[in-house]
């Protein structure tokens, strides 16, 4: 039984389709015109879209006199119309490929149903229980037919399909759409309860061993213009179009071969099965040639079917069935035996049988397995990642990024192993100068790009490396590496550890200061410095390196020590801390702050609180790269030390101001806006200028957005931050003229006592430069970009998110050191970016500042990035609000400056108005940088195309001419189309100009 007949009517699922009785001029007529139109070279529309213009047709309900919906009638128009339906799929031979490609499931499940019903196939019969081999060829093919077609529909629905961007809605669209949705669904239901039934037809249909016949315009004429002859020559053996018993079994073959491989992700045995009728297929075709078959197999599929079953169905005991690269790294990868997967990798790299993406595939799953958990897989995926690496260079495709982030941290072992890899990808006596020439600049730029000289070394003296270059080039090459030696760490021999050398009063004292200089463990500081103390009590060994750095404020206490050996002590114990701070040591860093609280705990109640404050802000620190970078919020025990530092009222202790700076950026970076606007001591808030500052900032985030008349905080902001920023009588000048805001400078709001930070002429404040949080961070931002805008020869405004809720003006323009607030703005949005590289408001803002600096082609960069960042790389709409009509213009300005004048004119299509003079004047211009004419067809808006025909009429360029008359002739792009059909055509357009010009621009 049919899936037909669980989704139509009654009256024309179960209704046999009898030969139509039309008088000899109607079908004559109707035959002609079809005729005709099948004659053609190119029809309008192709001929299978006829078929679901007369299935349509003949299955439009009726209305009967009591404004009934009536099932479609029986009428002669009717049987004509599906008929003819029959005659085009005849037409095209029945290609099973050639119908699903454009006919929806619902028109193709009415079509085989009326071929069942003219081949005489009984209604309400299961295909099942009759025997193929009594019943007349057309009758047995049809079956054949339907049944093929049935599990090749499930096997597609069992494929992801990439949903379309529906346009605009449109009630009757939708309606009919889901409509049509709905029946499909019902009918694969049927199929899918049918498929057992289905799969043993075609079991059946294997073992005849006769030709069968598919009807043919001809034999269907037969039936329309003689029903006397309907069991006459139409039901014989030589009626309609042969097919062989083997292109029968090679079709068969392979459409069941697919349903079982289907079936296989449930149960694994159905894989043989799938297996012996994918290579039977293959035997078939071997043996008889693809070009003879009527129906078409993809070759290339078949052939990934057989190697997807050889793998799948692969046993570790079969050495047959490991013959092939798949099956060797499946099975690798499935034992756990990765260390022969790397050879085969290797192997392959002089081979290079396996493709790109099967190696990058390999690749992920392996670090998704590291990342689990499994730490012994980081060598591994580092060797398969360097086996790909190589192959991509030997292969010119670009190194990936994965490789470079593997090796920042190079070793002996992995350039030990790199160049192992290289030596056994490339053979040197058959290889051609290309290949040698890749693998030679490869290892070139390899050497350059490291800083330890021992590795350098290692490969500049490795044999292939030798053969490779020329002496000429490893010449230069050394050149270049002294001229950049500076930087270069020369020391490559190891040090002695302190620990080999024995602590006794013959040790040379100088050895003993190296020791102290490079030890970490503060015990064994305080050992070195006991013996070097009983050596000689003339010297201050807290001098002995120019990097030990203690701030003023504590070196002044520390040094008031008077016994000389604690002073040493707590000066290096504390410096050292600092440095391991600084350089994200953290763990050394709480060893050596603990060791020295735990020391000046006993005489110096103002150290100890120091000390306090000092592992305070290492926790703050140790958190933010930890469990903070990740999200998880501080534990309440960190924010309340935070909150008691800042409240704190010790007399007399020395503080440094970048704790106070840290304490208040962490409160908001951490959301705690309820206790900055309403908890916050008063006394406090008047006392430290950063409290105040970032009380100011949590009140206006807090009130984002909001009304103006709530803006007041942010008017207090704006207020505070201009007179920061202001110029006092207190100026000085610096070496080139400029006027610049001068350090230690109090303002009258007792904001920003001091700048630390030097950018051009300005000393900014770090304040702003430990803020996280992405709201806090946009508003101050947007606050300096406001400030930046209100300049008065400011040509080209910044935007920037939340911008309107500053004041647009300010009282004395004069007094603002615009220079700095330039530069800060510059510095703001760059740091930004390292704190969430995706954020399009802040990308966007860094192309305003490019374009307002004439640096164009970044300004696109950055454009095309914001774009592409909230848009899926474009394969999404990219929103109105991020490219608004200012930010289409500014790239329209960038791609004329930059003498792109096609991108131009293509850009003035984005704008909500086409800007046609500017689209025309740009397409004027004969001097273009970019494609020209290869651009065009990213072009939708007909008039434009219409003005290119005329131009390269006027020119006699006629080549280009026929490409933008082709372009114009894409039925798409016509006029009369649908609004919907319209925007798909213009949006389709706008993805592919936009992904051509990230590709030309990142």
């Amino acid at each position: 039984m049919s899936a037909e007949a669980a989704d139509r009517e009654a009256a024309t699922s179960s209704r046999p389709c009898t030969p139509p009785q039309t008088s000899w001029f109607e079908f004559v007529l109707e035959e002609a015109l079809l005729e005709q139109h099948l004659q053609k070279p190119s029809p309008d529309p192709p001929p299978v879209q006829l078929i679901v213009q007369f299935l349509e047709q003949a299955s439009k309900p009726s209305v009967n006199e009591q404004n009934q919906v009536q099932p479609p009638p029986d009428n002669k128009r009717n049987r004509i119309l599906k008929l003819l339906a029959l005659k085009v799929a005849a037409h095209l031979k029945w290609d099973l490929d050639v119908l699903e490609k454009s006919l929806s499931v619902p028109v193709l499940n009415m079509l085989l149903n009326e071929l069942l019903c003219i081949s005489k196939v009984p209604p309400g019969t299961k295909h099942v229980d009759v025997d193929l081999s009594s019943l007349p060829p057309t009758t047995a093919m049809a079956i054949v037919l339907y049944n093929r077609w049935a599990i090749r529909t499930i096997v597609q629905s069992s494929f992801p399909v990439k949903q379309v961007k529906p346009g605009p809605p449109q009630l009757n669209v939708m309606n009919q759409m889901q409509q049509e949705k709905e029946l499909t669904e019902n009918i694969l239901k049927v199929l899918k309860e049918q498929a057992a039934d289905s799969i043993l037809v075609l079991e059946g249909a294997l073992k005849l061993n006769k030709d069968l016949y598919v009807h043919t315009m001809r034999t269907l004429d037969l039936l329309a213009m003689e029903p006397g002859m309907v069991n006459g020559e139409t039901e014989s053996s030589t009626a309609g179009l042969k097919i062989s018993a083997e292109e029968i079994q090679c079709q068969v073959c392979y459409d069941l071969g697919a349903i079982y491989f289907q079936q296989g992700s449930t149960n694994v045995a159905v894989h043989e099965k799938a297996k012996e009728k994918f290579f039977k297929t293959k035997e078939l075709i071997a043996k008889n040639g693809s070009s003879s078959l009527h129906f078409t197999i993809d070759e290339e599929r078949l052939a990934g079917y057989c190697q997807a079953c050889e793998v799948l169905t692969s046993s570790s005991d079969d050495a047959s069935q490991q013959a092939t690269p798949y099956s060797q790294i499946h099975s690798c990868m499935k034992s756990g035996n990765y260390q022969d997967l790397v050879k085969i990798f290797l192997e392959d790299n002089l081979t290079l049988s396996l493709p790109e993406q099967f190696r990058q595939s390999v690749l992920r799953e392996l670090f998704q397995k590291a990342q689990q958990g499994n730490d012994a897989l980081d060598e591994i995926c580092f060797k398969v990642c360097v086996c790909n690496t190589v192959c991509d260079v030997l292969q010119g495709r670009t190194i990936d990024i994965q490789f470079c982030q593997l090796f920042l941290k190079p070793s002996k072992e992995k350039i030990d192993f790199l160049l192992e890899v290289c030596s056994g990808s490339i053979n040197l006596e058959n290889a051609s100068e290309a290949l040698k020439r890749k693998m030679a600049a490869f290892l070139k730029n390899l050497c350059l790009g490291m800083e330890d000289l021992q590795f350098v070394f290692m490969i500049s003296s490795h044999e292939l490396f030798i053969k490779l270059l020329k002496d000429d080039e490893r010449k230069l090459l050394i050149d270049q590496m002294r001229k950049r030696s500076p930087r270069i760490n020369l020391c490559t021999k190891p040090v002695t550890s302190f620990y080999d050398i024995p602590a006794s009063a013959s040790v040379n004292i100088g050895q003993l200061e190296h020791q102290l200089i490079l030890s970490v463990d503060p015990w064994r500081i305080r050992q070195i410095l006991i013996e070097l103390h009983g050596m000689t009590s003339e010297r201050q060994f807290w001098t002995i390196s120019n990097k030990w750095e203690v701030p003023t404020v504590y070196g002044n206490v520390i040094l008031g020590i008077k016994d000389s050996l604690t002073r040493d002590l707590v000066y290096i114990l504390m410096a050292k801390g600092l440095h391991c701070c600084a350089i994200k040591d953290f763990v050394h860093a709480k060893q050596l702050f603990a060791a020295c609280l735990e020391l000046v705990t006993e005489f110096s109640p103002k150290l100890r609180q120091v000390m306090l404050n000092e592992m305070l802000l290492l926790d703050i620190y140790t958190h933010e790269a930890g469990a903070g970078a990740s999200g998880e919020r501080p534990p309440s025990d960190l924010i309340s030390r935070v909150r008691g530092y800042l409240e704190m009222r010790v007399p007399d202790i020395p503080l440094r101001q970048v704790i106070a700076e840290e304490c208040v950026a962490f409160l908001l970076n951490w959301c705690e806006n309820e206790y900055l606007t309403m908890q916050v001591p008063l006394p406090l808030v008047q006392t430290n200028p950063y409290v105040k500052l970032g009380q100011l900032l949590a009140a206006t985030c807090k009130e984002l957005p909001g009304p103006k008349e709530s803006r007041r905080t942010a008017k207090d902001l704006w207020e505070v931050v201009v007179q920061i920023c202001s110029v006092s009588n207190q100026h000085k000048r610096g070496n080139d003229g400029r006027v610049s805001l001068i350090k230690h400078r109090e303002s009258t709001l007792g904001i920003m006592y001091r700048y630390e930070v030097e950018f051009g002429s300005w000393e900014c404040s770090l304040f702003f430069f430990f803020l996280q949080e992405p709201l806090v961070l946009t508003t101050i931002l947007s606050l300096f970009v406001k400030l930046h805008n209100v300049r008065e020869d400011i040509v080209n405004d910044i935007a920037a998110e939340h911008i309107s809720i500053w004041p647009s003006s300010i009282p004395n323009l004069q007094s603002v050191d615009f220079e700095a607030v330039a530069v800060t703005v510059k510095e703001l949005v760059s740091y930004a970016l390292t704190i969430n590289a995706n954020n399009h408001f802040w990308l966007i803002i860094q192309a305003d500042i490019y374009f307002a600096t004439n640096q164009y082609s970044a300004a696109l960069h950055y454009y095309l990035q914001a774009g592409a960042v909230c848009s899926d790389f474009f394969n999404k709409m990219v929103p109105p609000d991020v490219y608004t009509d200012q930010v289409i213009k500014r790239m329209i300005k960038c791609c004329s400056l930059l003498n792109c004048h096609t991108q131009v004119a293509i850009l003035c299509q984005f704008l909500r108005e086409v800007d046609y003079k500017t689209a025309f004047k740009a397409l004027q211009e004969q001097n273009s940088h970019d494609a020209m004419d290869s651009y065009y067809e990213y072009i939708w808006d007909v008039t434009i195309l219409e003005y290119l025909t005329y131009l390269h009429h006027k020119r006699g360029e006629t080549d280009k001419r026929q490409i933008a008359i082709k372009a114009i002739g894409q039925t798409e792009l016509n006029a009369s189309n649908p609004e919907e059909v319209l925007q798909l055509a213009a949006q389709r357009r706008k993805k592919k100009f936009l992904q051509a010009m990230a590709k030309l621009y990142f």
